[in-house]
């Protein structure tokens, strides 16, 4: 059969099509890739997850997933109207609506009997990619929409669905004959052979499909465009002075994949390497990078070892006994059983003498695993020539992968003793025929250390690492999170700072990575762990015990805040948004800062005043550098300012503090900031940075709202605030008319404090405060005459996540 030669198979994943940005990346990418050329992508970043979700949604019945749905199509329809050309969003919109209908109604069918078989989960996770393709192909200019799963085929086998490429070759050949177009079409879908129904290739499925069309049209060459540079030297969430692999082998990059390395899907390499096909690996986001390339004759690096994998998580399961000692089958029982249950081995360690086989296999596998090699040898367990399997948990596996291994004599035993003098046991260990990947046990508490010390001693390359726990996912937080995936590459650039985001917890879900979680994805990975809390998150970072641990806390929280004393006398740093510590009781505020100063670590909550403003810090050098605070008068409530800028004979009072709380700019309840307790608490943490000695009770409050609308529930105080919009009204007219406004005004002078609604004249640095601004005025022995000003932004989530990232930036002292 006719088949086109030559040409390029480009693959890019759901992070290089998951916003309008990186489509456009991918566009130009595309633009200027030489032809003949096919492109296959994933689906949008994180739609798979949300497909997923939706599924089980749907199975617990009601119409809960209808939320979900009506957000992947919004999500979709904002792409279109942000990549696509005018003329054709109306088109493409129609199809894409289509395709959504279509899964509505099988969630649908799905929530009404409240069960999801195999096949109708598989036929839902396929539209993410049915969507994106449909969307790319309208994207490039003169490309053609082909549909997976007419000619990649699968057949079951083992439970599981695998390619059938007697079926799969022949229709790739016959689709793509012609090839005068750009070809766009979904990966990680694909169609039972027999039955047609839609099937996928698994998780990571769409580099597998390009490889799969690559090898069978004999393909000049495999691009797969990712987020990343491409192979590492290790692991560069947990070494920071990994690079990039210029180039490698078909082994080595199998090896590497094999063993925990993430940047292409293990099956994908199989195909391409059988034709001889080359893969590139690129960043989508970094296209000048050289990134890699894996093929049969690769460059030597000139070191023995090319990269450092792990698996992170794994069980150790031993067979063992006297009776295993030359006899012929044992292993072959041992392995026929593992393979009926379906269990995976991807490590196996031998003594010499027979004595013991140990395999490495998942959590998961592990307990099932010594059942049923106890039920295959439990004649000879009974009659003790054998033991019962031995199962040992909380392991990691390292490998050390090179084809430089086989040409250096004595590296094994260079590797081990560097393990030895740093204290790491390895449990087991095995070294292949083909002499590439040198793998070895360990307990999984040792595995960042192992891979330190692997990479420090073949490697020699260092960065600043500054490991962040982050408490709190709301609005701080993830705008935290935003700024901290956007500012990474400047900061190792730049300052050769890493900060590493090791664990993150909200109210209800948590995750941790030693290996760092990617800010820019962290939902996708607390929904994929455990229970958030923050007594979880505190003893996670207790027992991983990581060294220039920050804990930021972007929460609200009394509970949170009460942590702060264990984390610090842990030597634990604290970067607090929340301002429940600082303003706790002053014996409780000044042991806090004791146990800082005597563990040497900060404790920093500049964001606690002023959210961004550089208040608590300019205090701080001002009585570092002997000069006294002697007077603070300030508006430090940004929802209260907002609130009295926005009043006009348009806007009442109750549509105002509506407005406010609408915008983010109040607290979920904004009874917290019209009873001025928050400004309360800010005076009292300015005052105590100042020197003084000072309880909240001690700052006087006057308040500008009846007692009772604060003494009922937050619905009945919605329904009685509109009562006083008319007085409100009245006296502003007045204050119009004489030429002042309304500001509420924090001052501390003599050792007093107080707050309350004031009427600021003309002239007044107040009186012209704009929006949500806070504005601060420090009388001191030195700017007497005339204090100093701070004045800015004071509310919002992007400037108090800002304040947020430049404690953490204090805390490394960048």
């Amino acid at each position: 059969m006719n088949k086109p030669s030559g040409g390029r198979v480009l693959k890019f994943g759901g992070s290089s099509v998951g916003t309008p940005e990186s489509i456009l990346r991918v566009k130009a990418i595309v633009d200027a890739a030489p032809r003949p050329i096919i492109v296959v992508v994933s689906a949008l970043g994180g739609v798979t997850d949300a497909l997923i979700a939706l599924s089980e949604s749907a199975r617990q019945g009601g119409d809960a997933f209808r939320q979900g749905l009506d957000e992947l199509r919004l999500r979709h329809h904002r792409m279109i109207e942000s990549v696509i050309v005018p003329a054709e969003r109306a088109d493409v919109a129609q199809q894409m609506d289509a395709l959504i209908d279509e899964l509505a109604s099988i969630l649908y069918g799905v929530s009404l009997i409240q069960d999801l078989p195999a096949k109708t989960a598989d036929a839902i996770v396929a539209y993410g990619e049915r969507l994106s393709s449909l969307l790319c192909a309208h994207l490039f200019e003169g490309a053609v929409h082909y549909d997976s799963r007419s000619f990649i085929k699968t057949m079951r086998k083992d439970d599981k669905h695998v390619v059938d490429f007697d079926s799969t070759t022949p229709l790739v050949r016959q689709t793509f004959t012609d090839l005068s177009h750009t070809a766009v079409l979904g990966g990680f879908i694909a169609s039972d052979r027999d039955s047609g129904a839609t099937t996928n290739l698994g998780r990571g499925g769409s580099d597998y499909t390009a490889a799969i069309v690559a090898a069978a049209l004999d393909a000049e060459a495999l691009e797969i465009w990712t987020d990343v540079d491409g192979f590492m030297t290790a692991d560069p969430r947990v070494i920071s002075s990994a690079y990039t692999i210029d180039e490698l082998s078909y082994n080595e990059a199998m090896e590497l994949c094999n063993f925990g390395a993430k940047v292409v899907y293990p099956p994908t390499i199989y195909p391409v390497c059988r034709k001889d096909i080359p893969i590139y690996v690129k960043n989508t986001f970094n296209p000048t990078a050289a990134g890699s390339i894996i093929r049969r004759d690769a460059q030597p690096s000139g070191r023995p070892i090319r990269g450092i994998s792990s698996v992170n998580e794994m069980s150790l399961v031993t067979v063992s006994g006297p009776s295993m000692v030359g006899v012929i089958g044992v292993n072959r029982r041992i392995f026929t059983t593992m393979a009926r249950g379906g269990i995976s081995v991807f490590m196996v360690a031998q003594t010499s003498s027979e004595t013991s086989t140990s395999m490495c296999v998942t959590p998961q596998d592990g307990p099932r695993a010594c059942e049923l090699l106890d039920a295959e040898f439990a004649r000879e367990i009974t009659d003790g020539a054998m033991n019962p399997a031995l199962l040992t948990e909380n392991m990691a596996t390292v490998a050390a992968v090179g084809e430089g291994l086989r040409h250096t004599p004595g590296i094994a035993g260079k590797l081990f003793s560097v393990l030895g003098r740093n204290g790491i046991n390895t449990y087991a260990m095995t070294f292949g025929a083909l002499e590439t990947n040198l793998s070895f046990v360990v307990d999984r508490s040792q595995l960042r250390k192992s891979l330190e010390v692997i990479h420090d001693s073949f490697f020699l390359s260092e960065h600043q690492d500054v490991n962040l726990f982050l408490c709190g996912t709301g609005t701080v937080g993830s705008s935290l999170l935003e700024q901290i995936a956007a500012q990474r590459e400047t900061l190792l650039r730049e300052h050769n700072l890493r900060l590493n985001l090791v664990g993150i917890c909200g109210r209800s879900r948590s995750a941790f990575n030693r290996q760092g979680i990617d800010p820019a994805h962290y939902r996708e990975a607390m929904e994929n762990s455990g229970t958030g809390g923050v007594e979880e998150m505190v003893n996670r970072i207790l027992e991983m015990n990581i060294f220039n641990s920050v804990f930021v806390d972007c929460t609200a929280s009394e509970e949170v805040a009460a942590c702060y004393e264990r984390l610090l006398d842990h030597n634990v740093a604290v970067v607090a948004a929340n301002k429940v510590a600082a303003a706790s009781d002053y014996a409780n505020y000044a042991h806090l800062k004791h146990i800082a100063r005597e563990r040497g670590v900060k404790f920093l909550f500049e964001t606690n005043v002023g959210a961004g403003l550089p208040i608590i810090h300019t205090i701080g050098d001002l009585r570092s550098s002997g000069d006294n605070i002697l007077r603070i008068e300030a508006v430090l409530s940004g929802t209260l300012n907002f609130v009295f800028n926005t009043l006009s004979e348009k806007v009442t009072l109750s549509q105002a503090v509506r407005q406010a709380q609408e915008m983010g700019y109040s607290e979920p309840d904004p009874r917290i900031d019209l009873s001025g307790k928050d400004v309360i608490r800010k005076l009292t943490i300015l005052a105590r940075e100042s020197g003084y000695e000072v309880e909240t009770t001690d700052i006087a409050r006057h308040d500008f709202i009846p007692a009772p609308l604060f003494a009922g529930s937050l619905e009945a105080f919605w329904e009685n605030l509109p009562a006083l919009d008319a007085d409100f009204e009245r006296d502003r007219k007045r204050l119009a008319a004489e030429g002042k406004r309304w500001r509420f005004v924090a001052t501390w002078e003599n050792g007093k404090g107080s707050v309350g609604l004031r009427e600021i004249p003309q002239g007044h640095p107040f009186y012209d405060l704009e929006g949500s601004n806070n504005i601060i005025l420090l009388t001191t022995e030195r700017y007497h005459e005339y204090p100093m000003l701070i004045q800015g932004y004071g509310a919002g989530a992007a400037v108090t996540a800002a304040g947020v990232f430049a404690d953490i930036m204090r805390v490394a002292n960048v």
